[in-house]
């Protein structure tokens, strides 16, 4: 086809271009400002100030001053969906999302929200006492900061996952993480739809928002979908929720943000972010259309996020947030020993393995743990074979009953579930009862509570059990500290969570900054392409430069 070819030109003043690669590097990390690559008889040059001209080539004209490539500006406030910033009351679409025992602790959750972002605190595993403690004290903070709660599906104990609703619906708590649910259940479905009403001029006010952490398509289709009709007339019938309350709950999904949750630490079926995220959003899109909701749906996206360049890929592919859990757990505000930190610091991308879950045993559930350093998983899947073998500790061979009970547990069969007795007599009595009458619920308490109290363990550093640590950990962590390495975060003592966190939100404007100009036929150099963590105050000024 004919025609003339079309130019890209760059004017300005010829005093404001810079040469070679230091110039090009801190011309990319003044992420504020814009950059244009100019091609001049010098060689590539870059520069903030400018004008672009686009037409078609004229006669005569010289190609001096080509543009080359152009990339605006890029701050980490502009990455995600900004309703989900506003709606949250943060600066950052970053989540610093819960890891259970109180792992995300108090102090965690406040140093994300002092510093625009959100945390989960990690209520699961946690007693309703320490849970209470924790909201007191977080609502004590001041009343406009930022921050959330878990709810951990329990299917064993649905008593406790209600106990814990009914105590965040008393205390005032409005916005949860919802995670590891294999389904919607009444305790979930009840602090969602509790309290929704009809504003004067006929909006739907929903007082509590869910957060919800999927990794499974058929779950995530349930949160995208309004209650189900069975658990409204079952919530309508005991008294919890009014008539009312029920009608207008069939307007409005279960969870208006949705966190894809890929390989991660923790509760996981190890799937693949890039495959993942895109899966959800099309869910998204399909529950707007059939239901057509009021609100937005929003899919943020977990699992791997852990280097400027997957943060940068999780928007580029279109995520309202980002939600960090492993590379969390090695900062100094975790609420876990320095002996985990000191094992998480030196992990690597493959130093992770599938376990047995203590809340799930029965079910054949597993969560991703640090296999580095520990035996944990191996125990923990010897238990579950043995579980899966045999109806009664009794039957065991006596080698393999021996082997438990000198490496496992540290005490016999009798006096392990003497101990475990008296830890169901406050929790959840019942169990007992069952236990009593059935000889393999006695051994699945029993193994549950090994694997229980293996994270505990790690918790506390106990000396004694470092064989048996259960550190919930995804290759997020191995890849975090490749990322680290040789900078002044490679030491977890200098490893902070705003500052992890604001490091892979400026990193991921770089990185995308860096991918602009490619896609555009600009050749960055190596050297130009890499940014290293540094000090929150150098970012800052590289903010404002």
């Amino acid at each position: 086809m004919g025609g003339k070819a079309m130019i890209k030109k760059w004017q300005g003043d010829p005093n404001a271009l810079n040469y070679g690669v230091d110039a090009f590097k801190t011309a990319m990390a003044n992420v504020g400002r814009p950059v244009y690559v100019v091609a001049t008889p010098k060689g590539m040059a870059v520069t903030h100030t400018g004008t672009c001209v686009w037409g078609e080539a004229l006669d005569g004209l010289k190609d001096d001053n080509k543009l080359l490539g152009f990339a605006p500006e890029l701050l980490p406030t502009d990455l995600g969906d900004p309703g989900f910033k506003k709606d949250l009351g943060i600066k950052y679409a970053y989540v610093a999302g819960s890891m259970a025992n109180g792992i995300t602790s108090v102090e965690m959750v406040q140093a994300a929200g002092r510093n625009g972002f959100i945390g989960f605190f990690g209520a699961g595993g946690l007693s309703l006492q320490q849970v209470a403690s924790a909201i007191d004290r977080l609502k004590s903070e001041n009343n406009t900061m930022p921050f959330g709660f878990n709810l951990i599906h329990t299917p064993h104990d649905l008593k406790l996952e209600q106990a814990v609703v009914d105590l965040y619906l008393s205390r005032g708590v409005r916005l949860i993480e919802a995670s590891a649910f294999l389904g919607l259940t009444q305790a979930l479905v009840y602090f969602r739809v509790k309290g929704i009403h009809q504003a004067p001029d006929g909006r739907i006010v929903v007082p509590n928002r869910v957060v919800a952490k999927v990794s499974r398509v058929e779950v995530a289709r349930r949160f995208f979908e309004p209650p189900p009709e069975k658990i409204l007339r079952d919530l309508v019938q005991q008294g919890k929720i009014t008539e009312q309350e029920a009608q207008l709950a069939k307007h409005i999904p279960i969870a208006q943000d949705m966190t894809a949750e890929a390989d991660s630490g923790g509760h996981t079926d190890n799937r693949p972010a890039i495959l993942l995220l895109p899966t959800f959003t099309t869910l998204r899109d399909e529950a707007m259309r059939q239901y057509k909701f009021a609100m937005p749906l929003r899919v943020g996206l977990a699992g791997g996020i852990a280097t400027p360049e997957s943060s940068a890929a999780a928007f580029a592919m279109g995520a309202a947030y980002v939600l960090t859990g492993s590379v969390n757990q090695s900062c100094v505000e975790a609420d876990t020993s320095d002996a985990v930190r000191d094992l998480l610091i030196h992990a690597e991308q493959a130093d992770v393995i599938m376990a047995p879950s203590a809340d799930m045993f029965e079910m054949g559930v597993k969560v991703q743990v640090l296999k580095r350093g520990t035996m944990f998983a191996m125990r923990a899947a010897k238990l579950y074979d043995i579980y899966r073998t045999y109806d009664r500790y009794d039957q065991i061979p006596a080698q393999a009953r021996a082997m438990v009970e000198r490496d496992f547990l540290q005490c016999t069969f009798d006096q392990n579930w003497e101990q475990t007795k008296r830890f169901f007599e406050q929790r959840d009595p019942s169990q007992i009862a069952v236990a009593e009458r059935d000889p393999k619920h006695k051994m699945a308490l029993v193994f549950r509570s090994y694997l229980g109290q293996a994270s505990l363990w790690a918790k506390r550093g106990e000396p004694s059990r470092r064989m048996d640590y259960q550190i919930w950990c995804g290759p997020a962590m191995g890849a975090f500290n490749a990322w680290c390495k040789g900078s002044f975060m490679e030491k977890a003592a200098n490893r902070r969570t705003a500052e992890v966190s604001l490091n892979l939100l400026y990193g991921a404007t770089y990185v995308l900054r860096c991918s602009w100009l490619r896609t555009q036929g600009v050749e960055v150099p190596m050297e130009v392409s890499m940014i290293r963590p540094m000090p929150a105050q150098e970012i800052e000024q590289r903010l404002q430069a």
